[in-house]
């Protein structure tokens, strides 16, 4: 990222936008990011727009394969304030996923409990894949989670 304008004190916002910068300069994918810091595409990219703190070795390891200003690593390594603008999403992707959740998240909620007892699935100790999935009607989109189980009596 040579010749590009660096803030004197730098954000996560300011980070994310040079981490945009630089991928779509690279012509870089989420997947090939990820494999070189040797995490997941989903945590790299929620870590990358600022909702995930970064292990001080992966700061600098994509740091480093970005070409980032050295001061980006440390804001990459500051905690998160997760704060979403707005109450329904808008954007036609994100909104689909807010209508699952508002739609099967009662269903969901009671096949938890009726396979685990009264808890909740962990969105912390989670992972979470994105998958094309072909198919003769058309490509499917395959969304795997999986979240610790952390029963309401274990807190």
């Amino acid at each position: 990222m040579k010749d590009s304008y660096v803030p004197e004190m730098m954000t996560k916002e300011d980070v994310t936008a040079m981490i945009l910068s630089a991928k779509k300069q690279a012509g870089l994918t989420w997947e090939g990011i990820a494999e070189t810091i040797d995490m997941s595409p989903v945590w790299t990219h929620s870590a990358c727009m600022g909702m995930q703190a970064f292990p001080k070795a992966k700061a600098e390891a994509l740091v480093a394969a970005l070409g980032l200003p050295q001061e980006a690593a440390s804001v990459l390594e500051e905690s998160p304030t997760k704060i979403w603008e707005q109450t329904v999403p808008t954007d036609p992707c994100i909104y689909r996923l807010y209508e699952i959740v508002g739609v099967y998240g009662p269903t969901i909620k009671a096949l938890i409990h009726e396979k685990f007892g009264d808890g909740i699935m962990s969105a912390i100790d989670f992972d979470m894949s994105v998958v094309r999935v072909p198919n003769e009607k058309g490509d499917r989109v395959k969304i795997e989670m999986s979240g610790k189980y952390l029963g309401y009596n274990s807190w």
